[in-house]
């Protein structure tokens, strides 16, 4: 290993080392190129000397001098550049002549890459070492694409028939000329006696014969096998006996055994590349390693990352995608859409043809290259994991929201995605302004045809192709009957959770004439009911009488906020987090009007001014009601609190006995003993409302009259306040029991849940044609049109004003013949049959949960775990979980139906091509 003195010329100051590393940074910025030599240095090296040069520069006075405090802890200079941590210690004992690096290095924590004008200046000022070379690739269209080959190819020579084994590191852009070279040098061949195989896991796949043609091209892999084949004769003829002896050759059976490493153990950092930025420019390199690791007994599996990956001899399409750090929602999201076959083919032709570079609703193009670019590589026969970092940098750019390294929904970015992937590959260049007719009469079959039509003129790719379908949405107006059809595009289902039709809402009962204290109630709903559902379910459970009705309000601020009278009220205005009041009243012949007792006590957290009495508002308020028009005294308003007030007395077992006989010995019993407490009732005006038989004034609106009760410390000690302080929420969400696989939500429950006729939420008011007014229409939504790939999500997240949770709930999906022929308006249509192939799973919580991926490979005809990086198979049992989010089925077609449609779809597309 080369370690070297530094210089013995004169020391430059901290200030001119870092001017003249900036200037040599900014013209390797401004020159970079294919070629370029790259040098690692070791991350706490290089923090070091930046420490250096930082505290030292800024030390520096105005006129050139440096200050420093005696004893202060400034930083002094680095010793010697040290870059022995990088470096395999094993890989190092086996030969003197090989330079290692540790197979985990991750760049930025424990290397930086510095141009070569650098590197020269830091290594003529400091010396030390080893030096660590690397070459700029291309990685890409451009010649700006570079990239740093940290990590160059780590290949292991089998040289037969003498079974000799040598390990060599060279580029993935190095010709297949370069690799005959390397070997022959290596093993001291002859070049014209030797023939080189790909002899990935084992086995003979092709003679590498084009010497011009780049390893990478050959499809050459990290830590695979060669097999360099040497000629037993003179005229160069290949030993007809060499491949019998490679068979016979124990040895290798014993060898050969494939293991599958995650990207610490294959021979890569945490990217294939490592990326290094100056200014605006992104560009790396890669110098291919020289030296090699050589064992005449071609024993080389107990070094660290010598045992080969197999790829070839498994199926494609099981390679991992890297976490950048909270990026597994993506990841979950693109494999699901990289396995997708539609999308695998046609990412894997050339689709650029299509890219629709100037659409206003696209992203010039990039979104799409950057998918497409990740689809063949994953794709490519590799299990070595996949660095999505160029995707999301490409993501980020055009979705903002994604930025970063925060947990995000996978379902969201799938929309975004699919989104914006066809306005990129939107076939339509100049979408032409279309107005959808009335139907008029007209069959629905032919109407759904126009709109579809309209659609397709706008919108054509290879996602509408694929994924889009078709809804028919019927809203009728609630006051004129009037009936509106459209038939709109779909990209996904999304589908509540609904186990069951009904919801539980919770409720505190007050009685107007004291005849029981505040009572607890919990009813049963109808989740799509209206108000008189609840109130029905109320008197049941209540037992209310003939002559007696009830009033329900919601209780914001410890004030009455709303009366919610309307008896065909959705229930669905209601939220979980909501606080219900429900008061027993008499019916009156009459309109009535009420009057609200808003509890009030002294406000502790006033201040130390003891001459003056601060109320604060606080508990439930009180309500009861009277005729319309009809004169009330001072005394009655005090008789209607009183009543009210009577069963939350503390210890009046023997007064609530007689409250419940007459009236008379109810209004005596709370002036006879310990527990009598006085009645201080302010009106709005700040007034004191005495016990006389003077009227008083109640407005004619229902909400108007506001009573104050003013409660004392004593005298509220007396009351029994647990349902007038704690008014609990109409749904206290819990974490919902696990449901047992014996009753789980049907998937087509779910569906039937979605496709329910419902009215419109107050926020989508439609305006009705014919009322020329904004109505509460109710809205049917039917399935008119499938797509060939069809995605489910399901709404597992539920969002109130306070709380957002995730439901658990376990959900029965088909894997095999999810039959949908029933769900389709469109009778014409034929069976509608779809096969499960990917499901997007997300664990725990919503803040800090995991998303994973279970993929079927169609052509293997078995199921895999995608979990980031890592690629593992699972039984189809396992596939169901109460973790699954987002479905992904595919049509199921008969074969004659499917090469009908596969040869129409072929000449769809070449016919729209050649039309723009």
């Amino acid at each position: 290993m080369d370690m070297v003195e530094s210089d013995s010329g004169p020391e430059l100051s901290a200030e001119e080392e870092m001017a003249l590393i900036r200037d040599s940074t900014v013209a390797a910025e401004a020159h970079a190129k294919e070629g370029d030599i790259f040098f690692l240095v070791t991350n706490r090296w290089w923090q070091s000397w930046i420490d250096y040069v930082i505290q030292d520069s800024a030390g520096v006075t105005s006129n050139g001098s440096h200050q420093h405090e005696f004893g202060s802890n400034a930083p002094r200079r680095p010793g010697p550049i040290d870059n022995l941590d990088l470096l395999d210690d094993v890989a190092s004992e086996v030969s003197s002549m090989d330079i290692e690096l540790h197979d985990t290095l991750v760049e930025g924590r424990d290397y930086i890459l510095l141009p070569q004008q650098v590197w020269e200046k830091l290594h003529g000022w400091y010396g030390g070492g080893p030096t660590l070379p690397r070459k700029a690739i291309n990685t890409g269209f451009s010649q700006t694409d570079l990239a740093i080959e940290v990590y160059p190819l780590r290949l292991q020579l089998i040289l037969m028939p003498k079974g000799e084994q040598a390990v060599i590191r060279i580029s993935k852009k190095d010709t297949v000329d370069e690799l005959y070279k390397k070997a022959c040098e290596v093993f001291d061949l002859v070049p014209d006696e030797v023939y080189i195989w790909d002899y990935y896991g084992r086995t003979k796949h092709a003679l590498m014969d084009n010497l011009e043609k780049t390893l990478e091209d050959a499809n050459i892999q990290m830590d695979q096998d060669i097999l360099v084949e040497v000629t037993a004769n003179a005229n160069g003829s290949l030993d007809g006996g060499c491949m019998s002896s490679i068979q016979e050759n124990d040895y290798f059976e014993r060898g050969s055994t494939s293991l599958t490493t995650d990207a610490s153990k294959s021979g890569f950092s945490n990217e294939n590349f490592a990326s290094i930025s100056y200014g605006s420019r992104s560009y790396s390199s890669s110098l291919p390693q020289s030296q090699y690791l050589r064992s005449s007994n071609g024993d080389l599996d107990t070094l660290p990352g010598t045992v080969g990956v197999t790829t070839r001899g498994f199926p494609s399409g099981l390679t991992g995608l890297l976490n950048l750090g909270n990026t597994c929602f993506m990841n979950s999201a693109v494999q699901c859409l990289v396995h997708t076959p539609e999308f695998a083919r046609y990412f894997r032709e050339d689709y650029h043809c299509e890219i629709n570079w100037h659409n206003p609703l696209g992203m010039v193009g990039e979104l799409a290259l950057a998918f497409g670019e990740l689809l063949r590589k994953l794709w490519a026969p590799s299990r070595t994991p996949v660095s999505p970092r160029p995707f999301k940098t490409k993501l980020s750019r055009f979705a903002p929201q994604f930025s970063g390294y925060n947990q995000h929904d996978s379902q969201e970015l799938l929309a975004f995605l699919l989104d914006g992937l066809h306005e990129d590959l939107n076939r339509v260049k100049h979408r032409p302004y279309l107005k959808s007719k009335d139907a008029d009469g007209r069959s629905d079959e032919e109407v759904a045809d126009e709109y579809w039509a309209n659609h397709i003129a706008r919108n054509d790719s290879i996602i509408v192709d694929v994924c889009q379908g078709q809804y028919k949405s019927t809203l009728v107006c609630p006051t004129c009957g009037k009936v509106s059809v459209t038939f709109d595009p779909f990209m996904y289902l999304s589908l509540p959770l609904q186990f069951a039709s009904t919801r539980s809402i919770t409720v505190v009962l007050f009685t107007c004439d004291g005849s029981a204290p505040p009572t607890l109630y919990t009813v049963s709903v109808p989740k799509q009911g209206r108000c008189r559902d609840l109130i029905q379910a109320l008197s049941n459970a209540c037992s209310l009488r003939k002559e007696e009705r009830l009033l329900i309000a919601e209780i914001r601020n410890h004030r009455v906020h709303l009366i919610l009278e309307d008896p065909v009220l959705q229930l669905s205005t209601i939220k979980d987090d909501d606080h219900l009041a429900v008061y027993r009243l008499p019916k009156l012949e009459k309109r009535a009007s009420y009057v609200q007792f808003v509890h009030r006590r002294e406000d502790l957290d006033h201040g130390n001014n003891s001459s003056l009495t601060s109320w604060k508002s606080y508990g439930v308020p009180l309500l009861a009601q009277i005729c319309r028009n009809e004169t009330v005294t001072g005394s009655d308003i005090h008789e209607m609190a009183r009543k009210m007030l009577v069963p939350m007395l503390r210890n009046q077992v023997s007064q609530h006995s007689a409250v419940q006989s007459s009236l008379s010995t109810r209004t005596q019993s709370y002036h006879t003993d310990n527990s009598k407490f006085q009645l201080q009732l302010i009106d709005d005006s700040n007034t004191v409302i005495e016990q006389t038989d003077h009227g008083i004034r109640v407005p004619q609106s229902s909400l108007a009259t506001v009573i104050f009760v003013n409660w004392s410390k004593s005298d509220l000690k007396k009351l029994n306040t647990n349902h007038l302080e704690h008014l609990p929420e109409v749904f206290k969400y819990a974490p919902p029991a696990k449901r047992t696989r014996g009753e789980p939500l049907s998937l087509y429950a779910c569906l039937d849940a979605f496709l329910r006729e419902e009215p419109l939420v107050p926020e989508e008011m439609w305006y009705c044609p014919r009322c020329k007014e904004q109505r509460q229409a109710s809205k049917k939504l039917d399935l008119w049109r499938l797509p060939e790939v069809l995605v489910i999500h399901l709404k597992r997240f539920s969002f109130s004003r306070s709380t957002k949770h995730k439901l658990e709930t376990f959900v029965n999906f088909p894997i095999h013949g999810l039959d949908l022929t029933n769900y389709i308006a469109n009778k014409i249509s034929q069976h509608q049959i779809y096969e499960l192939y990917a499901v997007s799973n997300h664990y725990g919580s919503m803040a800090s949960g995991h998303y994973t991926a279970y993929i079927k490979l169609l052509d293997e005809n078995r199921w895999y775990n995608f979990d980031d990086s890592h690629v593992s198979a699972i039984n189809e049992e396992d596939v169901k979980s109460g973790a699954a989010y987002v479905l992904f089925y595919r049509r199921v077609r008969e074969p004659d139906e499917a090469a009908s449609n596969g040869t129409q779809s072929c000449v769809k597309r070449n016919n729209r091509s050649s039309q723009r």
